[in-house]
């Protein structure tokens, strides 16, 4: 159930292993916000619903919808909190892709060979694609498909070193002035330091990884865990990826071309099933982007949903429901995120045509 960016487990000396500290370590520029300009109120309907929502909900969730045509946003006050965002991330690799495919750096059809010395950790399905030496050869497009649609790490993590690694991604993140988003170290150290390892290449075959993860002491465990979920690197506030989308769904972060291309990829993603998308009414679209930390004792860092919701009548919402942290059941969470789909589609159908019954597709 836990794919998106993490769940599994290593090797180490445990006692004598300190919780990382990434504010030490990887450094981040502060926030640039986005020129702030008055916003119409947000609907007090869909504010209470939110409230609602959140408030009887035992975990840190954090709850933001814009309206990309009137450009009010609803949030609960966590929206406002860097939140782990993990595969969620992937989102601004992917943009900062296209941006340089706008610039003329980048096209998508230049070929990319994915070899074994390209593996990563947790879920990478091209894994399967690389034989021998010569490993895979496709196009950046495609490289970029499956980072977005199946949440594919390596993939993710050859994307970040054709634009020029971490600091090129801030760089756009700041350029285009998206808020308080931060971009972390790279799927392999993020992990790594999450899970209270120092990374080491062989992590990256078969279940090294999560061999050397279980034979942490549960101390050092816990406070790598709980450092991470503290001050994640990744961290973004659900406010901000919610701007982020609606500016990016009216053209003002890339080209028509490289906008088009997005959305559309990010329509046919594959992930989260159940998530926002399991109570997504017939003849509305959701194009979106989810994301999954690692798990420890029944708690997860970072369960993810961030995305687009689109009417019949061509009315769209962007939407981060994004839970931080908590112990609850994988079906409570879930069914969090179908609520708040739900409260957006009543909103706009007040009559509750859109609304959908109990039953929702699973996984």
């Amino acid at each position: 159930m836990l794919l998106g960016c993490a769940v599994h487990e290593d090797i180490q000396l445990a006692a004598y292993l300190p919780a990382p500290s990434y504010s030490v370590l990887m450094p981040f520029p502060a926030a640039v916000a986005a020129p702030t300009k008055p916003r119409p109120p947000a609907p007090l309907g869909l504010v209470a619903s939110i409230d609602t929502i959140t408030r009887n909900f035992s975990g840190l969730a954090g709850i933001a919808v814009t309206s990309i045509d009137d450009g009010w946003m609803a949030s609960n006050v966590t929206a406002r909190r860097p939140l782990p965002q993990q595969s969620v991330s992937k989102l601004w690799v992917t943009m900062t892709v296209l941006d340089a495919v706008d610039r003329g750096t980048v096209r998508l059809d230049d070929p990319l060979t994915i070899t074994r010395a390209d593996f990563t950790l947790f879920h990478q399905p091209i894994a399967s694609l690389v034989k021998g030496d010569t490993g895979y050869t496709t196009t950046v497009a495609e490289i970029m498909r499956r980072a977005m649609q199946m949440s594919d790490n390596t993939c993710n993590d050859k994307l970040l070193r054709l634009v020029g690694g971490p600091q090129a991604v801030r760089d756009f993140i700041a350029r285009k002035q998206l808020g308080t988003i931060r971009f972390g170290p790279g799927e392999k150290l993020l992990q790594a330091g999450t899970a209270g390892l120092q990374w080491r290449p062989e992590y990256s075959m078969g279940n090294s990884f999560a061999v050397a993860r279980a034979k942490l002491s549960p101390e050092v465990r816990r406070a790598a865990f709980d450092s991470y979920v503290k001050d994640p690197p990744d961290g973004a506030a659900p406010a901000s990826i919610a701007e982020a989308l609606a500016r990016l769904k009216r053209g003002e972060l890339l080209s028509p071309s490289s906008t088009d291309w997005l959305l559309a990829t990010m329509g046919g993603a594959k992930t989260g099933k159940a998530r926002v998308r399991g109570a997504v009414p017939p003849g509305w679209l959701y194009g979106h982007k989810t994301g999954t930390g690692q798990d420890l004792g029944g708690r997860t860092a970072g369960f993810n949903d961030v995305g687009i919701l689109t009417a019949p009548d061509g009315r769209s919402y962007a939407l981060a429901v994004m839970i931080g942290d908590t112990s609850r059941p994988i079906r409570e969470r879930q069914l969090l995120m179908q609520a708040v789909a739900r409260a957006v589609v009543a909103y706009h159908e007040p009559s509750g045509s859109g609304m959908m019954p109990d039953g929702y597709s699973s996984r």
